[in-house]
């Protein structure tokens, strides 16, 4: 089975393996998203609202509830930061697992909450129950990792970008072109990149129905399924590297 994942998370990808990451990634975000919103009652992957949310709480004088936005804004900031940490180490030490490696950081802060959700809910950290703070780490963790894969091409998160795009991409396809004097280029349709967002968005979509679903009928245990999907994607390349680093140890060892 793992040979299905073999280079999605490699350092030496094609195009098309970065669409089939972005997918599954944007799957597991929606699920994530909604099975959370009816664990702890908010969408963790919505930074536009969590900010907007906090100047109007500042306004109406509600200072816990912007401090608690903060909190959660600020933890979306630390996964993204974590993420970037990684990559760059791992890059540093020429490993083809510089994007598997977050996504096995990921994996294991999903399994903690399929497996410990109730109890992190009952503890507060910065003013908001741990599962939010840690929802918002992972949002923050694996859009920053699809977007150093894809080099800011895909995003899995959040679906305002992905609708805008397909709507421009829309405008263009039904765009009349007329033979116009001194016209420029015809207006023509990214259709690769029209496919592309639509996948993503209705990956996001069909992970958010499953993962709703999923919690109401198993509750936090249903993220456990989203978290052995990342190990399949995270291992091929770890286990390249691991295989590596032994055959170089007994190359030095025999000299």
């Amino acid at each position: 089975m793992l040979s299905r994942f073999s280079h999605w998370a490699d350092s030496r990808r094609i195009a098309h393996d970065d669409a089939r990451l972005g997918v599954c990634l944007a799957f597991v975000a929606g699920a994530a998203n909604a099975g959370g919103f009816l664990a702890v009652g908010q969408y963790t992957s919505h930074m536009t609202g969590m900010v907007s949310g906090m100047a109007d709480h500042l306004i109406l004088s509600n200072t816990r509830l912007a401090l608690a936005g903060l909190a959660a804004v600020s933890a979306f900031t630390a996964g993204a930061m974590v993420t970037a940490i990684l990559v760059n180490f791992a890059r540093r030490q020429r490993l083809h697992a510089r994007f598997s490696i977050p996504l096995l950081v990921e994996a294991g802060l999903l399994l903690m909450f399929g497996l410990m959700g109730a109890q992190l809910a009952a503890h507060t950290g910065l003013l908001l129950p741990l599962t939010v703070l840690l929802l918002c780490f992972l949002m923050g963790l694996q859009n920053a990792v699809i977007t150093k894969v894809s080099r800011a091409v895909i995003r899995t998160t959040h679906t305002t970008g992905l609708i805008t795009d397909i709507g421009i991409e829309l405008g263009k396809l039904v765009y009349v072109n007329r033979h116009q004097r001194g016209a420029t280029e015809p207006v023509l349709a990214n259709r690769k990149k029209l496919q592309l967002h639509s996948m993503l968005l209705a990956a996001f979509f069909s992970g958010g129905l499953i993962g709703a679903a999923g919690f109401q009928w198993i509750g936090y245990a249903a993220t456990i399924p989203l978290a052995v999907l990342l190990l399949l994607i995270a291992m091929p390349p770890l286990g390249r590297d691991v295989r590596a680093r032994l055959r170089l140890r007994r190359r030095i060892a025999a000299k």
